[in-house]
């Protein structure tokens, strides 16, 4: 395993592995005894970066969520894990009521949901700190002075560490910034958004988004990524849910453009210089390149996940990264 530092004060900066393991569907889709199997293997080759949410996985029962959190709370009580693996949480899109929906009844993120939605994650999972704590989605309902300064509370008692945001404007992720730096409070240093080798079309709207995606990391996020130093990408739904590899996967609608055939002909091309699989090469594209970049990987079993863990030996060399960045 290979690792990297993410967040900048000494007091909650964190060495993750470079490869990150998604449980939103741990305890749900993915039985007990296979999820505890998954993660056993993962800490196993090294993995030490573990992603969750307050709402993962509502939508299967029509419940609230909190499953994926639960299971690892027994999963770390059972092994006697503790620090060692940094384990990440979101709150704000939680359904405020059974078979609702965070669109049309979420629960935002004003102080007082932060505050209360934290300690019922910390209490789900045993932690007496979070890790890192991500706003899931944007709350247009709160001023941002309100939750940039309700996160930053939580880690002046040492209730969370880090702070993240997911699936937002880039311009509300430099004000709230900004807003915290100018009020000398912690703010915004993990991203997690959607990213992958192949580019999607951003101006397709959804229910969440009516103007267009924002929830992948375009050109604009990358961009402010290069520009900060002290921020990091965790990318997520890095493998398009298996589309590059399975058949019965097909890609996703907004990918549809004529942008894509060029950029999967060359992956499947470095896919089979290296021996690799085109998940493989995918992932050590992110995880090698120049941006600080973490793959945050799902699996609904070890075999999968042992797919998922040899990418992170594979070397790319520079002229395949070039032809794989210059391909559109």
């Amino acid at each position: 395993m290979k690792y990297r530092t993410i967040g900048s004060d000494p007091a909650t900066r964190r060495e993750v592995s470079v490869l990150a393991l998604g449980a939103m569907l741990f305890g749900s889709v993915t039985d007990e005894q296979t999820s505890f199997a998954i993660l056993d293997r993962y800490v196993e080759a090294g993995g030490t970066f573990v992603d969750t949410s307050d709402n993962y996985a509502f939508w299967v029962d029509g419940s609230q969520g909190g499953q994926s959190e639960e299971l690892l709370g027994r999963w770390r009580r059972s092994r006697g894990v503790g620090d060692e693996v940094v384990v990440a949480t979101k709150l704000g899109a939680r359904p405020l009521a059974p078979g609702t929906g965070y669109v049309d009844n979420g629960e935002g993120l004003s102080a007082k949901v932060i505050r209360e939605s934290a300690e019922r994650s910390r209490e789900r999972l045993g932690m007496e700190r979070l890790d890192l704590l991500y706003a899931h989605i944007d709350d247009h309902t709160v001023p941002q002075r309100e939750t940039v300064e309700g996160f930053a509370a939580l880690v002046a008692e040492g209730t969370v560490g880090l702070l993240g945001v997911s699936n937002q404007a880039v311009w509300r992720v430099e004000r709230a910034r900004a807003l915290a730096a100018g009020a000398a409070l912690p703010g915004y240093e993990v991203l997690q958004y959607q990213h992958s080798y192949l580019r999607p079309r951003l101006d397709v709207p959804t229910e969440l988004f009516p103007d267009g995606s924002l929830g992948h990391a375009g050109g604009e996020l990358l961009g402010y990524l290069r520009a900060e130093s002290g921020l990091t990408l965790v990318a997520y739904s890095p493998l398009l849910t298996g589309a590059y590899t399975r058949t019965d996967k097909p890609l996703p609608p907004d990918y549809d453009h004529p942008g894509t055939p060029a950029r999967l002909a060359v992956l499947r091309e470095v896919a089979r210089e290296t021996g690799a699989t085109p998940n493989q090469v995918v992932l050590a594209w992110q995880m090698g390149g120049e941006l600080p970049i973490i793959p945050l990987v799902g699996a609904s079993s070890v075999a999968q996940l042992e797919e998922n863990l040899a990418a992170v030996d594979l070397e790319l060399t520079t002229a395949q990264r070039a032809r794989l960045n210059a391909a559109h």
